[in-house]
């Protein structure tokens, strides 16, 4: 088979398995407005709100400097730069740089998933099919397969993968040297990424959660990209409300735009702001109505806790893993709920928030458990 079939078959096996990762967004969970993680009809919208430049990227001052540095002094040299990591939760901006580190190198840019590169053979077509200089954005890089791991390992040091040709005792392994590009691998859980694969980023990089006033920058200019009126007062509200998130600032944004357009003046003020999050059910903290209930159960069903995660989640009627990685997060973050080796109990500030009074410890009574 020629050369330049063989990058036409890589190219298309590439492309399939961008493909997949799209697919696989279709089906995720539809989410709730609090809900960090993107999902797909909303996609389109964030894309038109995603910042284009490093310069016009609000927030993550650190490592905003630190890579704009790493770019500019490898644009210099005339060379590409160094493989780039970024963790942290979800909703942060990760996606979102790595568009723009593509952008600031003018390179065009590959997008696929860990859970979308189960095999080493999709990896190799996706590396093969790499043009000289281009930027792969791996997300979740921590998820992938381990042959395809390993084959990205050499990859990313030597710019070499190697093809097996054949099978058992007559398998033979041909180098294919790949032009120089850049990684930038994304995930939430950095913790599960082997030694090996972190070692060869040279650039790693923390996205923390946003201040109020970061989030406000953020919700002022995504209002100028909607072509919307919006005071100040209307954007520190959706900034208090949005959990330190953009992406949950945006979203919250969108909302309000809806209920000043069909029920307001058209104009995004403090009402039209306060208004629709009580439609939506978003409180001043930010919590929602699954929050909400879980603190309740919690406070009037457990007297407090503790209790087990199973048992909480079936008392709100949600799915252990639902409850856990959705809702704990934030209420453990915000100091209204405390995890220990016994199970789930309430902060003081959750009784508070929730209008009740904590009972009085009683003696000789043992708290209700769950499993956990």
């Amino acid at each position: 088979m020629s050369a330049s079939k063989d990058q036409g078959l890589s190219a298309k096996r590439g492309a399939g398995v961008s493909e997949r990762f799209e697919e696989g967004a279709e089906h995720q969970h539809p989410g709730h407005l609090t809900d960090p993680d993107a999902v797909a009809p909303e996609r389109a919208a964030e894309a038109a709100l995603r910042p284009r430049r490093l310069e016009e990227f609000v927030g993550q001052q650190v490592v905003r400097d630190q890579l704009s540095l790493v770019l500019e002094a490898a644009t210099g040299r005339g060379r590409t730069p160094e493989h780039v990591l970024l963790s942290g939760p979800p909703g942060l901006g990760k996606t979102t740089l790595a568009m723009i580190i593509a952008a600031e190198l003018s390179a065009p840019l590959r997008i696929t998933s860990g859970p979308a590169v189960q095999h080493a053979g999709d990896l190799a077509a996706i590396l093969s099919s790499l043009d000289e200089g281009e930027v792969l954005f791996i997300d979740e890089v921590h998820r992938l397969a381990r042959p395809a791991e390993e084959m990205l390992y050499i990859a990313m040091e030597d710019f070499r993968v190697d093809v097996v040709v054949g099978k058992g005792v007559g398998a033979t392994a041909i180098p294919l040297d790949l032009p120089p590009f850049t990684v930038v691998g994304a995930t939430t859980r950095a913790g599960l990424l082997p030694a090996p694969l972190r070692d060869r980023f040279g650039f790693v990089g923390h996205l923390d959660y946003y201040g109020s006033g970061e989030l406000r920058e953020v919700v002022r200019r995504s209002a100028v990209r909607l072509e919307v009126e919006l005071e100040d007062e209307a954007a520190a509200e959706i900034a208090s409300r949005s959990r330190g998130t953009p992406r949950i600032a945006n979203r919250l944004l969108r909302r309000v735009r809806d209920w000043a357009q069909v029920r307001g003046t058209g104009t995004l003020d403090l009402e039209a702001a306060r208004e629709a999050l009580r439609v939506y059910e978003v409180d001043e903290r930010g919590l929602d109505r699954l929050d909400r209930a879980v603190l309740s159960a919690l406070c009037t069903r457990f007297a407090g806790g503790p209790v087990g995660l199973s048992t909480l989640a079936v008392a709100v009627g949600e799915e252990t893993e639902t409850v856990e990685t959705m809702v704990e997060p934030y209420l453990v973050r915000e100091g209204f709920l405390v995890r220990t080796p016994r199970g789930r109990t309430a902060a003081p500030s959750a009784w508070s928030h929730l209008g009740l009074a904590p009972p009085e410890p009683q003696t000789g009574t043992t708290p209700p458990l769950g499993r956990f």
